[in-house]
């Protein structure tokens, strides 16, 4: 179900901004993207099934008709599923995920576009910023180079979440985020991954989007996370051992592949890997590291029933 304000022309970003029962917090996006000193954006809202009066909130937005707007409400799939929706309606150039409860920096459009008219072409994948706390403070560490993947930049060394403006035609180019039935979470870090073997992001040491985490959000959930959604896990896991350039690290998402495939019970972890060998020397820590998550997830949950 989608509806839409009317827009003259067709912009060169859409913002998007994945939904669930986020009417108390997702104004904070909304006055921002009036604020914006540049207009050439579109503002894309996949409500992923929210209970709340999100829906109302963002037609009232639209018959407003101060920014364009495009609305659809789907069946819950989680972050990813969101996602996954979010591309296959994005029509411009380039987009970027503002999460529901974030905004952008009041010349973040502007940033974004000036950036990829004088730099942009079809050699890189986009664009890569700074987020910023809402007190101001940048989070992590700048950019050392005028280039990089996502994945470079932590090797380097860097430091805190990005912010990510990717060609909407490169982000179509790998596979969707899997759904895997009864689970709400798959790392979307997995899109990136695929992204960064063929393609390296212009850098902005500009803060584009101020973000705060809430208590319910999946980051500050993590254990909770590991056992609502071991197949999401245990699939993100197997991908980063195919693509990681690190042996050690390859190691480790062994370890984590081991232990999500306990809670999800899967015997046939082994013959799935595509590590066999490296997942068979990784079974004791792996079994390790799911008894250390069970004592974090229980020791959560009795202090939450506080």
């Amino acid at each position: 179900m989608a509806s839409k304000s009317i827009y003259n022309g067709k912009p060169t970003l859409t913002i998007f901004t994945p939904a669930y029962n986020r009417a108390h917090t997702i104004d904070l996006c909304y006055k921002s993207l009036l604020r914006q000193t540049s207009s050439d954006f579109k503002w894309l809202i996949v409500d992923d099934g929210s209970t709340d009066s999100t829906g109302d909130l963002v037609r009232s937005w639209i018959a407003e008709g101060k920014i364009p707007i495009e609305y659809h409400y789907q069946k819950n799939q989680g972050m990813h599923g969101a996602h996954n929706t979010a591309y296959q309606l994005i029509d411009t150039e380039l987009n970027v995920c503002i999460d529901s409860d974030d905004y952008l920096a009041d010349n973040a459009v502007e940033l974004i576009v000036n950036k990829w008219e004088k730099h942009g072409s079809d050699e890189y994948a986009g664009i890569i910023g700074l987020d910023a706390k809402f007190d101001g403070t940048i989070i992590g560490t700048e950019f050392t180079t005028d280039k990089t993947t996502l994945s470079g930049f932590y090797t380097r060394g860097g430091r805190g979440d990005r912010k990510l403006v990717y060609r909407t035609s490169v982000v179509r180019s790998v596979p969707e985020y899997p759904l895997f039935e009864g689970e709400k979470y798959v790392g979307l870090g997995y899109k990136y991954q695929l992204i960064d073997l063929k393609y390296e992001l212009l850098t902005i040491n500009e803060v584009l989007c101020y973000v705060d985490y809430q208590i319910d959000g999946s980051s500050m959930n993590m254990y909770r996370q590991y056992f609502r959604n071991p197949q999401g896990f245990a699939f993100i896991r197997k991908e980063s051992m195919k693509h990681h350039p690190s042996h050690k690290r390859r190691f480790v998402e062994a370890m984590h592949y081991v232990s999500s495939s306990i809670i999800c019970r899967n015997s046939r972890f082994i013959s799935e890997s595509p590590f066999k060998f490296m997942t068979v020397l990784a079974i004791p820590f792996g079994v390790v590291l799911y008894l250390c998550l069970l004592f974090q997830y229980k020791r959560n949950k009795f202090m939450t029933l506080e």
